[in-house]
């Protein structure tokens, strides 16, 4: 079976250990592991709940300028913005009219929407999960990474794909989910979820010196500096373990349990690491953020190479459908 797979991020808040720990460092684990990956950046599923302009700009830079800086061109992995291809709101036209009011019901996002009683629900966010079922079916993906509290979005996907092949035969790749059991929850600044709802997090590329100020206002307890301390239950250790080598994380853990460390050196160990790790991709994120045009060109590239997967998948649902 082919090994194609497909998952988006969505360019809302400033992009954090979390998101790295999360999405982009098991994106790349993939790529050398053997899939053919396509990643993009989901700026119209943004406007659900964005809707300023100059955000909207700033942050699709952001986002792609992150995961590019990272390591995914390197990695072969297919960068582009969902805006780039248009067949996919084709395709999304084509799956709503195969999409059930009471499956669209069923989701997770609408069903949170009323329980938090908004007083405005949008189409768009109602009919996210048909757009979503596009991104993912117009390029025959087999596999979509996601945690376990993700995998209603790719059964969704694959119920209104099996709709539509009920009635026209086998035309669209029914995806999987690929389930991540190791997903982990990365603690941000206050113990919590790391989270720009919560606004704790610790951004991957801000300049040392305001990831220090922020590590330096992470949460501790009131033991001296003599006394041992619990590296399980401290946000600092927990964290750096997520990013160091094992040899250090270990000497770590034995400077916590031996005592005579103060916060504020855990804190230094912590922003040191932080700084150190991500270092060469600061660079790498600075240099196209001042340099946009590489980026255009980049995201342009990918979208050409992403269309002919787009298109022949179109080709045969137009063709299956009687559109001529």
């Amino acid at each position: 079976m082919s090994k194609r797979a497909l998952t988006g991020v969505k360019p809302t808040g400033t992009f954090h250990i979390g998101n790295y720990l999360g999405a982009v460092r098991p994106a790349l684990e993939l790529a050398d592991s053997g899939y053919e990956c396509f990643y993009f950046i989901a700026n119209y599923h943004s406007l659900t709940t964005l809707n300023d302009k100059k955000q909207m700009e700033e942050l699709t830079y952001h986002h792609t300028a992150s995961w590019l800086a990272l390591g995914a061109q390197e990695k072969n992995i297919t960068l582009y913005l969902q805006s780039d291809i248009p067949q996919i709101f084709e395709m999304a036209w084509v799956l709503s009219c195969f999409t059930t009011k009471g499956l669209l019901e069923r989701a997770h996002a609408y069903k949170d929407a009323v329980a938090r009683g908004y007083k405005v629900i949008n189409h768009g966010l109602f009919s996210y999960p048909v757009l979503m079922a596009a991104d993912i079916v117009t390029f025959d993906t087999n596999f979509v990474p996601v945690g376990k509290d993700q995998k209603q979005h790719v059964e969704i996907a694959r119920d209104i794909a099996g709709a539509f092949n009920n009635t026209f035969g086998s035309v669209l790749q029914l995806p999987q989910p690929l389930i991540r059991e190791e997903v982990m929850t990365v603690p941000g600044t206050d113990g919590q979820k790391m989270s720009k709802s919560y606004n704790n997090i610790i951004p991957v590329f801000a300049t040392p010196d305001e990831i220090r100020k922020i590590i330096s206002k992470v949460k501790t307890d009131s033991s001296k500096v003599e006394e041992p301390k619990d590296p399980d239950k401290c946000i600092l250790y927990n964290v750096y373990k997520l990013l160091a080598p094992a040899d250090k994380v270990q000497a770590l853990r034995k400077r916590y349990l031996d005592g005579g460390m103060s916060w504020k050196e855990a804190k230094d160990t912590l922003a040191d690491m932080v700084i150190d790790y991500f270092a060469p991709a600061r660079t790498r994120y600075d240099d196209l953020m001042n340099n946009k045009a590489e980026i255009h060109k980049i995201l342009k590239a990918n979208a050409e190479k992403a269309k002919v997967i787009a298109e022949g998948t179109m080709a045969r649902v137009r063709k299956a459908i009687g559109i001529i």
